[in-house]
């Protein structure tokens, strides 16, 4: 969050505010610079609040913030495009969240618009015969293979935290990173 940034001019410097008998006053005029210095920040703040709000636009240490605000953690170690652009599709990504499509994107922001290939041992039938074969497998799996340049340089546990964020608790996964592009 913005606090006291040194040097920061006030747009609206409080001395001119006042009738001019009372600029002469070397105490008013130090104790309102005083005050100039911590609301400048915050007259700054509110004079470009739509370019603090948009996520493409705003300072780092609001994007963070912004962050919270649409429930998505970016990684700390990511670089600042890839905060950005966490931030800018979280709304869009919350509707396909626990879906194959939703953890799919997850994976390409996360490494970057890498390939990446899920098999999941679900499915759904409808029969009108009791007694059907359930679908897929009995135990719910999805199979992760993300295509990377150097598999080796990869955050393979943060990639595995993204995982077991998105996908449902009952679920289980497995993780295979594979050189250049998946399957």
């Amino acid at each position: 969050m913005r606090t006291d940034v040194p040097g920061l001019p006030s747009p609206h410097p409080l001395i001119e505010l006042l009738p001019a008998v009372y600029l002469e006053h070397g105490f008013l005029a130090r104790f309102l610079a005083g005050l100039d210095e911590v609301l400048a920040p915050v007259l700054l703040t509110m004079d470009n609040l739509p370019a603090h709000l948009d996520p493409r636009t705003a300072p780092e240490d609001f994007l963070d913030w912004l962050a919270g605000w649409v429930a998505v953690e970016p990684h700390e170690d990511s670089p600042p495009e890839r905060r950005r652009a966490a931030v800018l599709g979280a709304v869009d990504r919350h509707r396909t969240r626990g879906t194959l499509h939703g953890l799919a994107e997850a994976l390409r922001l996360e490494t970057g618009g890498a390939r990446v290939e899920l098999a999941e041992s679900g499915g759904t039938v409808w029969s009108p015969t009791p007694d059907t074969p359930f679908p897929g497998g009995p135990r719910p799996w999805v199979t992760v293979r993300i295509g990377l340049p150097d598999p080796g340089r990869a955050d393979r546990a943060r990639l595995e935290e993204l995982i077991a964020a998105e996908i449902p608790a009952h679920v289980g996964f497995t993780l295979e990173l594979l050189p250049g592009g998946a399957g």
